[in-house]
């Protein structure tokens, strides 16, 4: 069955209708160069997954406030901060389709760019007295330039074990995921038992998640070629350690100094893929990912049968079964 996120979005679709006003009118600022990029910014949003966790843990838990609307404005703003920082991070010229904010505007105007975010993000929590979620995405943030600087000093020497990896994805990536559900439960109840599953939930999920990115680099383009880009920026992701954890000494050896030494040339980074896909490294990630989302189910079937939560399991689905 083929998930669309319109179907997904029925339960929360007014709320997510408001939303998109209220986070325009966040972004807003007098600078002209600034609300030009923010506008950019605006125009090219993702899918808004984030915040639509945010807006189904809360009706989960009870029903949205006003304090779901910062709540899932806090966390869009935060994590669209964190996109642009990455960008400059990762020198990367492109994302979802469009030019980053470093590409058009270099490196310094996009650092102020990610500051200016945070500093609203934090700004709209103060000013509506939204401690408590605050204290839950703030802790993200955290966590995520943690998951970042682990997975930069991993990369350099290449000695990544599983247990490593997955600090690092879930600092990196499941950590924002984890808080969007604890913030949605947050805005909506005050039982920590709830907001604790909730957050719970949302970790697993982002674990999923970031092994089905992890995926996506293993996997073949519609013209047949596969895409490595993780392997070009000598990222250890799961497939690859479980690869190397079956190889011998001389193939880790050899395959070890390809990634080190050779990445940017595409035959080698074509060679690091048949070796990961004849080595079992896919479905071994597979498992595992499949293993995060049924523990996540199991923490989502605590909750009361509902339409809420059936458009919650769709979304968890859809994100663990993306093309893209």
């Amino acid at each position: 069955m083929v998930l669309s996120l319109n179907t997904i979005k029925t339960p929360i679709e007014t709320e997510l209708t408001t939303f998109e006003v209220r986070f325009r009118e966040a972004m807003q600022t007098q600078v002209a160069l600034l609300d030009k990029i923010t506008r950019y910014i605006v125009k090219r949003k993702g899918k808004q997954v984030r915040p639509m966790f945010v807006f189904l843990s809360a009706k989960l838990c009870d029903d949205t406030t006003d304090s779901t609307y910062h709540a899932a404005s806090l966390v869009e703003l935060l994590h669209t901060a964190t996109l642009v920082h990455d960008d400059v991070v990762d020198d990367s010229l492109e994302r979802r389709g469009f030019f980053s904010i470093n590409a058009l505007w270099k490196n310094k105007i996009a650092v102020l760019v990610g500051d200016y975010l945070l500093s609203q993000g934090l700004l709209l929590a103060l000013d509506n007295d939204e401690f408590q979620l605050l204290k839950i995405v703030s802790r993200a943030v955290k966590e995520m330039s943690e998951g970042e600087l682990l997975q930069i000093e991993k990369a350099r020497r290449l000695d990544i074990e599983e247990h490593i990896y997955y600090d690092i994805i879930r600092k990196k990536t499941a950590s924002l995921i984890a808080a969007a559900c604890a913030a949605g439960a947050a805005s909506a109840t005050k039982d920590v038992d709830k907001i604790d599953a909730m957050r719970e939930f949302g970790e697993k999920i982002g674990i999923a998640f970031q092994i089905r990115d992890d995926l996506l680099d293993f996997s073949e383009e519609e013209i047949g070629k596969p895409k490595g880009i993780d392997v070009k920026e000598k990222k250890m992701t799961l497939p690859l350690i479980y690869a190397l954890n079956q190889a011998d000494r001389k193939q880790r050896k050899h395959i070890i100094n390809i990634i080190k030494n050779k990445s940017t040339e595409p035959d080698k980074v074509v060679e690091v893929i048949k070796f990961v896909r004849g080595s079992g490294g896919i479905p071994y990630a597979e498992e595992a990912m499949y293993r995060y989302r049924t523990e996540a189910f199991e923490i989502l079937h605590t909750f009361p049968d509902s339409q809420v939560r059936d458009s919650m399991e769709q979304l968890v689905t859809f994100v663990t079964e993306r093309k893209k």
